[in-house]
């Protein structure tokens, strides 16, 4: 970055400002990098793992800062049950570390390649089992940022409605580069898996959908199968070992998207390419889950820990009412085999979803009002996605689904605000407040929340 040595004059001008990118490794250059009268071209956008859906996080013609340098595991309080860490470092390397003191994030997450400043400015979820188990930034105990004007500032849970705003606010009210968290002692799990056909699963879905069972399923709808992943507390539940669940994590985020991309380009015959992939996958999810995992904690369900995001998968989750499941479920997997027979299209990964509860911790929480199933739909398929998920947005708002700004691709900004309604509007001026140059706004964002 290069400091402003004179005021602008005649005689001594400042160089335009250029787009860039940053990654400061302190707070000092961290609040350089916002400074208001540093040469810096606007708008700036905070980024950790790059592993958004969307462009929340890019600044093509302004000033990405990444956080990445900001990478320390500042202390692990296992009397009190708290860690605190800057922004940078991976939940993956977080969930690691705990371990090896006994503890564990309070809730199971995927995507651990995230930096956990990430995983607190938009939505971290997984099958966490309880009430509030299910999103990351739930578990905030305080955070220090830096606001638009390069000004520091810590946000204690004392100040419960700015803790609130700043959870989930996809880095327009301030870069956050500390946060402290509740963790816990390790807890075991009983881990059951099961498999049925789509109407069966909808017809329990609701059952299921409650806080007292970690829900994770597979959907395979052109298979007409879904595979569940359950969890729950068992005061016997035996010994749980790290390598069934790091072979599982390994054969669905790393080998079937590999596998399946490469019979992309090998099968040129869509229906033996897919029917082999629909094997593969049934028989994976099958072996691995059926016969490996029996029991499991936090700490090993978190997955391996990557630096990357696994490469080639496209994706884009729509939350669903929880109580209106069984009914979406039904006509998602329809809308898949309907749309693969017009537009000969169909996603080669099987769809993931989760239970997300109530939570009503942020501002922009999904599950603000209501517990919700998170959908992700898959893919290693790139020809046809876009036209897919244009599709896919409004099969969702038919059967009122709630975006995410970061994982939800080709949403309409009415719908938008009808859905998050008053919640959003109260943030748009808070926003204004802390931010009234829109400096870290940029045109993605813009479109919902200028």
């Amino acid at each position: 970055m290069k400091p402003q040595g004179f005021r602008d004059t005649g005689r001594f001008n400042r160089e335009p400002a250029r787009p860039g990118a940053y990654t400061p490794n302190n707070l000092a250059r961290l609040m350089r990098c916002l400074d208001i009268s540093a040469n810096v071209a606007i708008p700036l956008r905070p980024t950790g793992a790059n592993t958004s859906a969307t462009d929340c996080n890019l600044a093509t013609t302004g000033t990405t800062i990444n956080t990445a340098g900001l990478d320390r595991i500042i202390h692990i309080d296992a009397y009190n049950h708290t860690v605190t860490a800057q922004a940078g470092v991976r939940v993956g390397a977080l969930i690691a570390a705990l371990a090896e003191e006994g503890m564990e994030l309070v809730g199971s997450f995927d995507q651990t390649e995230r930096t956990l400043g990430g995983a607190i400015a938009a939505p971290c979820m997984g099958p966490g089992i309880g009430e509030h188990a299910s999103l990351l930034s739930t578990q905030v105990i305080s955070m220090k940022v830096v606001t638009a004007a390069g000004k520091a500032m810590k946000i204690s849970h004392m100040q419960k409605h700015l803790l609130n705003a700043f959870r989930l606010s996809y880095g327009m009210l301030g870069v956050i580069y500390e946060v402290k968290l509740r963790v816990r002692p390790i807890t075991t799990f009983s881990a059951s898996h099961r498999s049925m056909d789509v109407d069966t699963f909808a017809h329990v879905s609701d059952r299921l959908a409650n806080g007292n069972v970690g829900l994770k399923f597979y959907l395979m709808p052109y298979k007409n199968q879904v595979y569940l992943d359950l969890r729950h507390y068992d005061a016997s539940v035996g010994n749980t070992y790290n390598a069934p669940w790091k072979i599982k994590d390994w054969g669905e985020s790393t080998v079937l998207p590999g596998v399946f991309k490469s019979l992309g380009r090998v099968m040129p015959i869509p229906s033996v390419r897919y029917q082999i992939i629909d094997t593969i996958s049934a028989t994976t999810h099958g072996l691995v889950n059926s016969k490996l995992i029996r029991s499991g904690n936090n700490a090993a369900a978190g997955g391996r820990h990557r630096r990357r995001k696994p490469r080639n998968l496209l994706y884009s989750t729509w939350c669903f009412p929880a109580t209106d499941f069984s009914l979406v479920v039904k006509a998602y997997a329809r809308f898949c085999r309907e749309t693969f027979a017009r537009t000969a299209y169909r996603c080669d990964l099987p769809a993931v979803g989760h239970r997300v509860a109530q939570d009503n911790s942020a501002l922009l929480s999904p599950s603000f009002d209501e517990a919700l199933i998170a959908l992700q739909t898959v893919s290693t398929q790139q020809r046809g996605w876009d036209d897919f998920v244009l599709d896919l947005s409004e099969f969702a708002e038919n059967w009122g689904g709630i975006p995410l700004f970061n994982a939800t691709v080709a949403t309409r900004p009415a719908y938008v605000a009808q859905t998050y309604g008053g919640r959003m509007e109260f943030f748009r001026k808070l926003r204004r407040q802390l931010d009234p140059e829109g400096r870290l706004l940029n045109p993605y964002l813009s479109r919902y929340f200028k």
